[in-house]
């Protein structure tokens, strides 16, 4: 076990551990998701609470840690302790089966999702069928959490839940093949050039790892790929995916004014906290297949082009552009660092905040110390791709925040009328004109 351990490590294998057959490391990068992924979704929880209240002017959480910094962490123990109830008319074993699914649902689009070449657990010819496949399947999860429940509120909630996925499901697998279609035609592109795509077979692919690299060799992201339609597409998975994991403006299977909490009225404790875990892991998941798909992936921005030459070590060699992208994740911990210390000296000099103070300074010189470890040539190297796949998906979970912060709650006629009569014709649309589009070029 250990000579398989050493031996994929100090190779030079390009392969996922799932290509390359190596199952020792295939669980190490799934051990590796799910611990990211539920740290993951413990910032986000943090960063909803106070941005929402930022946006609100209001503070928000400031006494469990440093800023609130622990509390997620509290709202765990607290759920994880707190009593777990089961209404008496319930389908027991339904009920709780219900949060399992949904929750290995969300999981299992991780399987395929690439945060570098070699950065993920397999990688699949069919990688995006079987990403929209597991991803649409958390709509049994939330019938079953409904139906098992044998009360109103969440029945109602779970057929909402059920109509308003399918809905925009439909929309949405028009634009994911609108993207598709964009990998086997290389022709054209804002930063085309024809030695790359004499390079690059027309030939299409459904390996996520292969679109991205389809999007590298064409020297473009597909967002801008036949402007405006790589565009037009995008924006309409962009909807389609909020749509898709129930949230705001489209929560309608979630309305607490009218619902009281849909699907999962009747849940509490651990079983409520499975829910949200599976909320935010769905957001990541239809958030990293919108980042695979349209922008470029691992790639960092004009991965194109690389500058001047510059004099620099040789283990930095390379243009100004690779020597400025290889620095900016450290950059950005010393950033979040600076932030640290400023808030240290606003903090007003009292007893009672001498806990927090230290507590804020001690995370400060934690992200600088990693800014330091990211500095180091090996570490810098290896970890370029995973920077600019979790920038990019960063960026999409502060905009489902904004939306949240922003936009009314959509009526369900509404909410139908946009699925069925304006997201779907102008997503078969745009699909028919990139492919005619495509062929004439």
């Amino acid at each position: 076990m250990l000579q398989s351990f050493l031996q994929y490590l100090d190779s030079n294998v390009t392969l996922t551990p799932g290509a390359a057959g190596n199952y020792l490391w295939a669980t190490v990068y799934v051990v590796v998701v799910i611990v990211g992924v539920s740290l993951a979704v413990l910032s986000m929880n943090w960063i909803e609470r106070k941005a929402l209240a930022h946006m609100q002017v209001r503070l928000g959480p400031m006494r469990v840690g440093p800023h609130g910094l622990l509390q997620p962490f509290a709202d765990a123990i607290k759920l994880l302790v707190k009593e777990d109830i089961m209404p008496d008319g319930a389908d027991k074993l339904v009920f709780w089966l219900a949060p399992v699914v949904i929750v290995i649902t969300a999981w299992t689009t991780f399987l395929v999702v690439p945060f570098g070449p070699a950065h993920a657990i397999t990688d699949m010819n069919i990688g995006v069928l079987f990403m929209l496949g597991v991803s649409s399947l958390s709509v049994l999860g939330i019938v079953m959490a409904g139906w098992a429940s044998n009360s109103s509120y969440p029945l109602m909630g779970s057929l909402r839940s059920s109509a308003q996925m399918i809905s925009y499901e439909v929309a949405m697998g028009l634009a994911v093949i609108s993207a598709i279609l964009m990998t086997g035609l290389n022709d054209t592109g804002i930063y085309f050039h024809h030695a790359v795509a004499s390079a690059f077979p027309g030939v299409g692919t459904l390996s996520m790892i292969g679109i991205v690299q389809a999007q590298a060799e064409q020297g473009t992201w597909f967002v801008f790929k036949f402007f405006p339609f790589g565009l037009m597409a995008f924006v309409i998975f962009a909807i389609a995916m909020v749509a898709e994991t129930n949230r705001a403006p489209f929560d309608l299977p979630e309305a607490e004014s009218e619902l009281v909490a849909g699907f999962h009225t009747e849940y509490s404790g651990f079983r409520w906290s499975l829910f949200m875990l599976a909320e935010y892991s769905g957001m990541l998941a239809v958030s990293s297949i919108a980042v695979t798909l349209w922008l470029g992936g691992w790639l960092r921005p004009f991965a194109t082009w690389h500058g001047p030459r510059i004099t620099i070590p040789h283990y930095w060699q390379g243009g100004a552009l690779d020597f400025a992208s290889s620095l900016l994740p450290a950059v950005v911990l010393f950033l979040l660092a600076l932030v640290c210390f400023v808030g240290v000296v606003r903090m007003p000099k009292i007893p009672v905040f001498r806990i927090q103070m230290l507590g804020l300074a001690a995370f400060g010189g934690l992200l600088g110390f990693i800014g330091l470890v990211l500095l180091a040539p090996p570490v810098r190297d290896r970890i370029q791709d995973i920077f600019w796949f979790t920038f990019k998906l960063a960026v999409f979970m502060y905009l489902y925040i904004w939306y949240r912060a922003t936009f009314p709650r959509y009526r369900f006629d509404q909410l139908m009328k946009v699925g069925w009569k304006v997201l779907l014709p102008v997503a078969l649309g745009v699909l028919i004109v990139t492919a005619i589009v495509g062929v004439l070029r």
